[in-house]
């Protein structure tokens, strides 16, 4: 079997097993049973148990931003790049259940270098949602200052990431990524319209 394929069932062995237990109970007999490799030959592709941990973090994290590259792409609409990279995030993490324990669960909760990975990860995601947001400002021929675009653009990552959570649940009722989509599109969108038409919250009413 060529290397190429033979590593990739180790590392979907293994993100299945790190999801499932945590790194610190992740066994490498189990990942090596679940790969249906030996031990010794899961150490010398892969060389450690942390290596094999940055391998997968780093393995969904690049799946993860591929697959909203792909839809948020020049000449449509800011309001329809946005959808389609909520859309896309909600059905990668709803496709891949384990990898997304893997990045927002697991890695955040061992420290460093793997919290570094997913940092960078969130740090790109929120640069493409502030670069939608002031595009969607000029369009309407009003201006967001930088700050608070990037302020919105970060809110809006942690909304997305703490819906894929809940949406991922375990619950069946019926919900598709669509709806769940939706959700936080209805909310982002008619902020942004408010804030475009110059409606904010009157600070000045706060007891």
């Amino acid at each position: 079997m060529p290397r190429e394929v033979r590593e990739r069932q180790m590392l979907d062995a293994a993100v299945e097993v790190f999801a499932r237990r945590g790194y610190n109970a992740a066994s490498m007999d189990e990942i090596a049973e679940l790969a249906g490799a030996s031990k010794p030959l899961v150490y010398l592709y892969l060389h450690s148990k942390e290596d094999l941990f940055s391998a997968c973090i780093r393995r969904e994290a690049d799946a993860l931003t591929a697959a909203l590259r792909a839809v948020i792409v020049p000449g449509v609409p800011a309001d329809r790049r946005l959808w389609n990279g909520l859309l896309a995030f909600f059905a990668h993490t709803a496709e891949h259940p384990a990898g997304w324990a893997v990045l927002s669960c697991q890695a955040r909760t061992h420290g460093e270098p793997f919290a570094l990975v997913v940092a960078e990860l969130r740090q790109e995601i929120a640069g493409l949602v502030t670069r939608l947001i002031e595009e969607t400002a000029e369009a309407a021929g009003c201006a967001v200052p930088p700050r608070e675009a990037a302020g919105l653009a970060h809110a809006l990552v942690g909304a997305a990431e703490s819906l894929a959570g809940w949406a991922n649940a375990g619950t069946d009722d019926g919900r598709s990524e669509s709806e769940t989509a939706a959700m936080l599109m209805n909310v982002v969108w008619v902020g942004l319209e408010s804030l475009m038409n110059g409606r904010r919250w009157p600070q000045t009413a706060r007891p």
